[in-house]
């Protein structure tokens, strides 16, 4: 039975009480409002399919960011990333936005502004978490939201074919190893490892001594991006760069944290130009205007590796066990066969 009462010259209060759910109230500025609305939930109870989004009207998108970034984002693998994330997102408008009032039109605003400064592929990512955010709040949470989740009501931005295609070539390797080698150990090693094994920077990065079996030439890793562990064979390069390695008493093969591997990269590759030999013989060089290896990322070297192994001879199947790839579609964009290797088979 709802109840209406007259709160000052332009507030309408209601309330709606029926046995099985709970109380139901709120505010109008005219009475017949206040009417409509009454009728409205009285109606949908007495077909017993009212449900109260109260909480969603109550809860702001902030709060849900909040919650999911110390529930769920630590136990996940990319952690890190996902928390940077989630405070980009909650530095915007949306996040102050009452959940039940966020829409396709409040997410294309927010799609619009990101667009302005970063690129399409960040901002898909970004409205892939803000719909989990809302799905797990959903699902998990026990929030009821007037029309779903609201994700579904928005165009995601279209992102291009970013894969590449850079591989090494010439003396390239020589000049890049080299300046390894003049940064300081372990970078050399770890480049090394990445060219013979393909493993991701992540993986090499947490690379343990009691995973390595010398012997059967193979080592183990129990976690991997997909969330799946593999066994990785390695090549004689491999097993004599793992060879010359200190044992560290904490049982890891490298110190190096996986952002410091990418920063020693970064800088190793500007400093492998033409003159990189004559520095390490200790002979004095004008660098200044050199140039270095350009676009040279490290996680190339696992695009290089994969398609080092395919003109060994290596067969799909074969390959992607090593490199722990789960389609062949993936599998193909870290494939980038040289044509002249590929005319070497032909003749």
């Amino acid at each position: 039975m709802a109840s209406i009462r007259k709160r000052g010259p332009y507030q309408w209060e209601v309330r709606v009480r029926r046995k099985g759910y709970p109380l139901q109230c709120n505010t109008f500025e005219s009475k017949a409002e206040a009417e409509a609305w009454a009728s409205t939930i009285e109606s949908e109870m007495a077909r017993k399919v009212f449900r109260s989004f109260s909480e969603a009207e109550n809860t702001l998108f902030t709060e849900l960011l909040d919650r999911y970034g110390e529930e769920l984002t630590p136990k996940k693998r990319g952690a890190k990333q996902e928390a940077s994330k989630l405070r980009v997102i909650s530095r915007y408008p949306i996040a102050e936005y009452s959940i039940a009032l966020i829409g396709g039109k409040e997410l294309a605003e927010y799609r619009n502004t990101r667009l302005k400064s970063v690129s399409p592929k960040t901002v898909h990512d970004e409205l892939v978490l803000i719909g989990h955010v809302i799905k797990v709040a959903m699902q998990d949470w026990g929030l009821a939201l007037p029309h779903g989740n609201p994700i579904e009501s928005v165009r995601k931005p279209k992102v291009g074919n970013n894969s590449r295609d850079r591989r090494i070539f010439g003396e390239e390797e020589k000049r890049l190893l080299a300046a390894c080698k003049e940064y300081g150990e372990p970078l050399p090693s770890i480049v090394t490892l990445a060219l013979e094994t393909g493993m991701r920077r992540g993986e090499i990065a947490d690379l343990q001594w009691k995973y390595i079996n010398l012997k059967n030439n193979t080592l183990h890793l129990p976690e991997t991006k997909n969330e799946e562990s593999r066994d990785v064979p390695l090549s004689s390069t491999a097993i004599r760069t793992l060879n010359k390695l200190p044992r560290n008493i904490n049982g890891r093969v490298f110190s190096m944290r996986a952002d410091s591997i990418t920063k020693a990269f970064s800088r190793s590759c500007s400093r492998a130009c033409e003159h990189v030999f004559e520095r390490m013989a200790g002979e004095e060089t004008d660098c200044d205007n050199c140039e270095g290896i350009k676009n040279l990322r490290f996680h190339d070297l696992r695009h290089e590796a994969t398609s080092r192994f395919f003109e060994l001879g290596l067969n799909p199947m074969q390959v992607a066990a090593i490199t722990g790839h789960k389609t062949l579609q993936m599998l193909q964009r870290y494939t980038h066969l040289k044509a002249e290797d590929l005319a070497k088979l032909l003749n």
